[in-house]
């Protein structure tokens, strides 16, 4: 493997400890647990080992116990600045969770947790921010090792990283997410960091290698501070350029190892006791006893695989480091955790349930402690079914880049809520291959929305009776009283609210209407909204767009989706369309194959969730006020699961208490068939690809999240028919093309033709010219037709290091009215976190030809194979 050396370099390693704190238990009701006399010996250790390592040189050490988050933070920022080679961050101290969060916060000296609020932490620094800080650093590479409680929880937020900044950053957490560790009797260095600093001495060492051994060695010699104990397994994440980082090459013989720092004896189970006053100095948990499908054997980076991409939205983990205190004071058992996996429609609904659920009686144990935790995540409703129905193997064990749900999905869910009841039987696999998940559904819905056109005020009909029909009907009347009124739906692929419309526009089912005349009667400039909230707040950012569009959109988004950040959206009224079938919310139980060692458990806390959300099987007895979860629903503007759906709660937000018999759910069959349709609407695709390969994307090129790999993964999203092509952008000054051919435009074979970008695509020693190459696309494009039966995309993927040639000249006023005038949507990919801010060159040219701006303060590499396979035929599925 490469190894990035960067010895002779501007070096900086910043080691922060927090040995003492002036707040703790029992004399401050809001203290830390204790001090930690154990990091003194940490920090002298390290300090001894890193200037011995040959890499770092005298003055690049600086060692902090800082009082203050300001002190950490002007020793943070003096380090970012400084280092041009590698920066290494080390903190040891207490680390800390929130009771409904799982974010990792650092607690420095001052630090206090105060209690049942949200943001319980004073005095301590949020990871994330950390992480933010780090990013604008010049270093090359930058490396962060954590020995604290609860170090594991720091990985969710470098799977939220952009690509460019996971290119560089490798993350070594001391344990496994959500575990408390023992912080060694205090008269030598933590566990963790004794093994660190002997890693260091012996010899030369990189980044993986030092994370495997580190894991190896602490899994089979130490216990988390769980009952009963189990193996303690340090957790990392390599940075995803595929280069090794150097970390220390002491030159000579090693010197002497220190003693072996001391541990409790086992205890009759096998487990080790920390002694009272060691506990607690570094610590983490592992989901309990296990994560759903999580394979326990993996080792190395084949272990980094099974994680990336788990989100971070884990709701009730515990809050202190040393014992979780709850109910009277008594200390309590990390709560088990779950993981439910929804539609992102629903969202911030079950966001809001699982809150009031995690601080309920219904989650509490007859001690007073909490029973469970729950992450909550959602994905594309398309993606989500295909992957429960034909990705279940990968799902638990990815084997390549293509084909990836924890990654592209998230983790294994042990509950799934899709948002129709037929995509549960489209989910589960009718065919003889082999499953490694069963779907367990409830026999009803426990919730319902009718898809309902969101018709602003002053175009709605006035009398009830005239505010249900058909959904053709509807829109007619909508035009015939302004010949500009527009109606727009969200993405089909996103959420099942978008294909259910789909159904809809396509003849509710029957087949009646063309796909491509219909998507022409929908179409807006640029791509469809992904969610029904984002469609709602896009469209005041232009007030007249705003009185004059109509979207379909289901209705308990009239009231929700208000609190829009651009401006006050319009008034709207819900128009009800009879051939539009409507959301079904329905609880599903996930089992997947080999993840059964805490199955009584996990199916206990699954099933007191269940009760608390659904009423018993979804439904309310009749009359009564909704509760638990229902009454969130109904808070939400959400009708009851059946029984004539009844509003759960009131219906002031536009809506009609009785609109008559609304639709049902949709057919499994009608949904299959419409989204086939639906990427099939406009014929085949045409997807131009340019790749910057000058010379600034040597750090941004190799492996899976590199600028080829990102191009290969996004082939996935064409088809057999599609046309396709990629260039790379880099030329000599004089060179009559500003670009050089990777793969000729034209249809492929996808398989043959990822090989073909990932072997073909070279950097060169070159600067790229931009501005010529997109006139070349869109001249390109254009010369093969605009019509909508043939959708176009250019895809720009760069480091914007060559945006100055752009803007130079007065250029990018004549790009702009080029694209608009070409009418081909261009996807600016920039690889820097801020090249879609407001006035940068990549933000005007996706807008003004009416194509969208990605960069890695989201996930670039899933939306931009969204964007692909929106143009392209793709798979059925």
């Amino acid at each position: 493997m490469a190894r990035f050396d960067p010895r002779g370099k501007a070096n900086r390693a910043l080691l922060v400890g927090v040995p003492g704190y002036d707040f703790k238990q029992p004399e401050h009701p809001f203290g830390v647990s204790g001090d930690l006399q154990a990091i003194d010996h940490n920090l002298a250790g390290l300090e001894q080992a890193l200037r011995a390592g040959g890499v770092f040189a005298e003055g690049g050490i600086t060692v902090t116990r800082p009082g203050t988050v300001d002190e950490f933070d002007q020793h943070l920022d003096t380090a970012v600045d400084a280092a041009e080679g590698l920066l290494l961050l080390y903190f040891s101290g207490h680390g800390a969770v929130p009771s409904t969060g799982d974010e990792l916060w650092l607690l420095m000296r001052r630090a206090t947790i105060v209690p049942g609020t949200e943001s319980v932490f004073r005095g301590a620094v949020p990871w994330k921010s950390v992480l933010t800080v780090l990013s604008r650093a010049k270093a090359e590479r930058v490396v962060v090792i954590l020995d604290c409680c609860y170090a594991g929880n720091a990985s969710a937020a470098w799977d939220a990283l952009g690509t460019a900044q996971r290119q560089r950053t490798s993350l070594l957490m001391s344990v496994q997410a959500n575990n408390r560790i023992d912080a060694g009797a205090g008269d030598g260095p933590t566990p963790f960091t004794a093994q660190l600093v002997r890693l260091l001495q012996e010899g030369e060492v990189g980044f993986d290698d030092l994370a495997d051994r580190l894991r190896a060695h602490m899994s089979a010699h130490h216990t988390t501070l769980r009952e009963p104990p189990e193996p303690w397994e340090p957790q990392s994440r390599s940075a995803t350029s595929g280069a090794d980082v150097l970390l220390a090459a002491p030159p000579g013989p090693p010197p002497p190892q220190p003693p072996p720092v001391p541990f409790a004896e086992p205890d009759k189970t096998g487990g080790r006791q920390p002694s009272p006053q060691s506990a607690g100095a570094a610590g983490g948990l592992r989901p309990p006893d296990r994560r759903p499908g999580r394979l326990l054997p993996l080792t190395g980076r084949r272990r980094l695989a099974a994680f990336i991409g788990v989100p971070a939205a884990l709701v009730g983990l515990v809050a202190t480091c040393l014992a979780v205190l709850d109910g009277d004071g008594a200390p309590c058992k990390p709560p088990i955790e779950l993981r439910l996996l929804t539609d992102p429609d629903l969202e911030p609904t079950l966001r809001k349930a699982a809150e009031a659920y995690l601080m309920s009686d219904a989650n509490r144990t007859g001690d007073g402690c909490r029973g469970s935790g729950i992450t909550i995540y959602s994905a594309g409703a398309a993606a989500t079914v295909a992957a429960f129905n034909r990705q279940s193997d990968p799902w638990q064990r990815p084997t390549g880049d293509d084909n990836n749900p924890q990654r592209d999905i998230g983790p294994q869910p042990d509950i799934w809520i899709p948002a129709s009841f037929a995509s549960v039987d489209r989910a589960r696999l009718t065919s003889a291959e082999r499953t490694y998940v069963t779907l367990e559904a409830d026999p009803e819905p426990f919730a319902y929305s009718p898809v309902v056109l969101a018709v602003p005020q002053n175009l709605a009909a006035e009398p009830a009776a005239e505010r249900v029909g058909s959904l053709a009907a509807l829109t007619e009347a909508i035009r015939n009283r302004d010949a500009t009124a527009e109606v727009r739906r969200t993405d089909p692929e996103n959420t099942d609210a978008g294909l259910l419309a789909t159904i809809g526009l396509y003849g509710g089912g029957t087949g009646g209407q063309d796909p491509a005349s219909s998507e022409h009667g929908v179409a807006q400039a640029g791509p469809p909204s992904r969610t029904g909230a984002e469609l709602l707040c896009t469209l005041p950012d232009d007030g007249a767009v705003d009185k004059r569009t109509t979207a379909l959109v289901p209705e308990f988004l009239l009231k929700t989706a208000v609190g829009c950040d651009s401006a006050t959206r319009t008034g709207r009224m819900a128009e009800y369309p009879v051939d539009v079938p409507g959301l079904s919310p329905t609880f599903v139980r996930a089992r997947w194959r080999g993840a059964d060692r805490d199955k009584a458990a996990r199916d206990g806390a699954v099933e007191r969730f269940r009760t608390w959300l659904t009423g018993k099987g979804g439904k309310a007895t009749p009359g009564s006020a909704p509760s638990g979860g229902l009454a969130v629903f109904g808070q939400d503007g959400f009708r009851s699961g059946s029984g004539g759906h009844r509003p759960l709660g009131g219906t002031d937000f536009g809506a009609l208490a009785d609109p008559g018999l609304l639709p049902g759910p949709a057919l499994p069959a009608s949904m299959t068939e419409a989204l086939k349709r639906y990427r099939e609407a406009n014929g085949p695709g045409r997807v131009l690809f340019l790749l910057d390969s000058s010379g600034s994307m040597g750090g941004l090129w190799e492996g899976p999240g590199g600028a080829p790999g990102i191009i290969a993964q996004s082939l996935a999203g064409l088809g057999g028919q599609d046309e396709y092509g990629v260039w790379g952008v880099a030329s000599d000054p004089g060179s009559p093309r500003p670009y050089g051919e990777v793969l000729p435009f034209g249809k492929h074979e996808r398989d043959q033709a990822q090989r073909t970008v990932t072997a073909s695509a070279q950097i060169k020693d070159l600067e790229a010219n931009p501005y010529k190459a997109l006139v070349a696309a869109l001249e390109f494009m254009v010369q093969r037709g605009t019509d909508f039966h043939r959708p176009q995309l250019i895809v720009y993927i760069t480091d914007d290091e060559d945006n100055n040639r752009l803007t130079e000249d007065g250029r990018l006023n004549g790009l702009l009215a080029s694209a608009r005038e070409g009418k081909v949507p261009v996807v600016m990919a920039s690889l820097d976190s801020g090249g879609c801010d407001k006035g940068k060159p990549d933000a005007a040219i996706s807008e003004a030809s009416g194509g969208r701006c990605l960069d890695t303060k989201g996930d670039l590499v899933a939306r931009l194979r969204d964007e692909v396979a929106r143009t392209g035929t793709g798979d059925e599925g």
